[in-house]
């Protein structure tokens, strides 16, 4: 069976993180996805016990989210929480709409750019590579999309695909696993409310309890070089629910 992780960004409102390491080890987690609001200012001493807490709870933390200030700026912060929490790969995971190009010629060049920030840790032996949400596939003035320029601007990047945001972007993920099958090495696993409900979760649900088909899509990621699978949910108001029923969805794809 494929082994499944927590995005911490999940758990952000339910506090401390040392319970929800317990509740995700004991719901049979094998793995969790860190982000810069975590372990972004702590020193190697915090990181360390951030580790041994992990290690107590039997779960790994092989992937990462980093925002690019620090990838750019501070790569031996990066390097140092990458390492010493024994992570495999590093993902860029947004970029503010203020920084946002406005055309192609502009995303092939953010793509570059991040392919240039990325080739360091590359060359420690990261994978490294960039997470998306919806707005890489709103289209532009030339036809083409943010996602596509990004990727023909940084070819060697790794993909973290977060599914549901590319539902709703309106694009569609078949399409999209099948073109970048050997790109993509992660996966974001959440769900999308039916239209007009869980409006207090900004309208996600729980992995199996909304309208993403997982189960589909799950036997064509099979095929992709995606090693981690994730579970996110964007802002669930049951911590517990969510970590109970999202591992007991997946185990049945």
């Amino acid at each position: 069976m494929t082994e499944l992780g927590f995005q911490l960004y999940s758990a952000r409102n339910f506090p401390p993180l040392s319970d929800i390491f317990k509740k995700l080890g004991s719901a049979g987690y094998a793995h969790v996805e860190g982000y810069g609001g975590i372990y972004g200012s702590m020193d190697e001493a915090a990181l360390k016990s951030l580790r041994a807490d992990l290690d107590a709870n039997g779960l790994t933390m092989p992937t990462g989210h980093f925002g690019l200030d620090m990838l750019e700026k501070e790569p031996a912060q990066a390097m140092l929480i990458a390492r010493t929490l024994g992570m495999e790969a590093i993902y860029c995971p947004y970029l503010m709409p203020d920084q946002r190009p406005a055309d192609a010629e502009g995303w092939y060049a953010f793509g570059k750019r991040l392919a240039e920030a990325g080739k360091r840790y590359q060359d420690a032996g990261y994978v490294f590579g960039w997470h998306n949400h919806d707005f890489e596939f709103q289209t532009l003035s030339d036809g083409s999309t943010p996602q596509e320029q990004i990727f023909a601007g940084g070819p060697d990047l790794a993909w973290e695909a977060d599914i549901a945001w590319v539902v709703r972007g309106n694009a569609d993920p078949f399409a999209w696993i099948e073109k970048e099958a050997k790109r993509i090495r992660a996966v974001h696993v959440k769900d999308i409310a039916p239209a007009g409900e869980n409006t207090d979760e900004d309208g996600w649900a729980d992995v199996g309890h909304g309208t993403v088909p997982w189960k589909d899509l799950m036997a064509k990621l099979r095929q992709t070089s995606a090693k981690h699978f994730i579970v996110e949910h964007d802002n669930p108001k049951d911590i517990d629910r969510l970590i109970t029923r999202s591992i007991a969805s997946f185990k049945t794809y």
